[in-house]
C-alpha cells in the first residue's frame, strides 16, 4: 500500500489528511514504528488513530494520559482481591507457600491495562497513547521498552513479548517537551490547522448537502476567527459542530440573522474570556471577511 492509498483510504473514512501526514502514516506502517503527532488541540490528532483503526478494520485501544499516570493504570495490576481469596482457600487446603505463590502470580490474576492488552491481541490493534505530554517524564521510561522491543517486563512473570505489534499513535499538544529518547523511536509529524481548501473538503465530506456559498462563509469565518487573540482557537471538531448548528437553524447566509449567529458561537468559543473577546461588532467584521 502506497502513501497515496493511505490518503485515499483515510479520505474514504472521512479524514482528509495532508500529503505530509499521509506519508508519515505510511512510513510508520511500513517501518513498524510508532507515529508521534504533535500540534494544537483540535487539529485532528486523536481522530487519525480512530480513522486508522476503521481503515485497518481493527480494534482501537486508547490510553488517555494525565499527570501521575503509572504502570498500575497503564500496563498491568494484580487482582489483589482474587489473590487474597485464593490465598485463604489454598491455606484451608493445606497448600505449600511456594505453591500458593505460583498460583496467585499467574496470568489468571493479572488485570491487563491498555499497554499490556495492546500487545496481546491476535490481530494488531491501533494503540492510541493520547496526550503523552500530560503524563510525567517518568512515565515515558515505561514506554521505552514497549516502543523499542514491543515487550513488557513483569517481575513475577518475566518478559511478555508481543503476540502482534500494535500500530502505535502518540499525540502531544505541546504541554511540555518530550524526551529525545521517545522522539527517536517515532516517526514524527506536526499537524497544523488545515488550510481553507482542505477545510472546505472536510466540511463537504461531512455535510454533502451544504450549499457552496454557506460552506465558503463558514470556513472563511472560522479561519478568520483563529487569527483573533483567543485562549483556545476552534479546531476542526468545533467547525463541524458549528456547521451542524448553523445549518440546523436554517441559516443560509451568515449575515442574515446577526443575533442568532452570535448565539451559535458557543459551539466555537469554549472559554468565557474568548466569548467576551468576540462581541457582535467583531462577529460582523469576521462575517464581512468571510463573504
Amino acid at each position: 500500500m502506497t502513501w497515496t492509498d493511505i490518503k485515499s483510504d483515510l479520505a474514504g473514512a472521512g479524514y482528509i489528511a495532508s500529503d505530509e501526514l499521509a506519508m508519515a502514516v505510511h512510513l510508520a506502517q511500513s517501518l513498524g514504528r510508532p507515529l508521534l503527532l504533535e500540534g494544537a488541540a483540535g487539529v485532528g490528532k486523536t481522530q487519525i488513530a480512530k480513522t486508522l483503526a476503521q481503515v485497518l478494520d481493527t480494534r482501537l485501544i486508547r490510553l488517555q494520559c494525565y499527570e501521575g499516570l503509572d504502570a498500575a493504570t497503564s500496563i498491568y495490576e494484580w487482582n489483589y482481591q482474587r489473590q487474597l481469596l485464593s490465598i485463604r482457600a489454598s491455606a484451608d487446603e493445606g497448600a505449600a507457600s511456594s505453591e500458593i505463590e505460583d498460583r496467585i502470580f499467574s496470568e489468571k490474576y493479572l488485570l491487563k491495562r491498555p499497554l499490556l492488552e495492546a500487545i496481546q491481541q491476535d490481530v494488531s490493534p491501533v494503540l492510541l497513547i493520547d496526550e503523552i505530554d500530560r503524563a510525567d517524564e517518568e512515565f515515558e521510561a515505561y514506554l521505552l521498552e514497549l516502543l523499542s522491543d514491543f515487550q513488557i517486563s513483569i517481575p513475577e512473570l518475566g518478559t511478555i513479548a508481543a503476540t502482534t505489534r500494535p500500530h502505535v499513535v502518540l499525540t502531544a499538544n505541546g504541554t511540555r517537551d518530550l524526551s529525545d529518547a521517545l522522539r527517536r523511536r517515532c516517526i514524527y509529524s506536526f499537524v497544523d490547522y488545515p488550510d481553507k481548501q482542505t477545510e472546505l473538503v472536510i466540511l463537504k465530506a461531512h455535510f454533502s448537502q451544504l450549499n457552496s456559498h454557506l460552506a465558503e462563509q463558514i470556513v472563511g469565518f472560522v479561519q478568520a476567527l483563529r487569527k483573533e487573540d483567543l485562549e483556545k482557537k476552534p479546531g476542526v471538531a468545533e467547525l463541524l459542530d458549528w456547521t451542524a448548528a448553523v445549518s440546523g437553524l436554517g441559516i443560509n447566509d451568515l449575515s442574515d440573522d446577526p443575533a442568532t449567529l452570535q448565539a451559535t458561537l458557543v459551539c466555537l468559543l469554549k472559554t468565557q474570556a474568548d466569548q467576551a473577546a468576540i462581541p457582535s461588532e467583531v462577529v460582523q467584521r469576521l462575517v464581512g471577511k468571510a463573504a
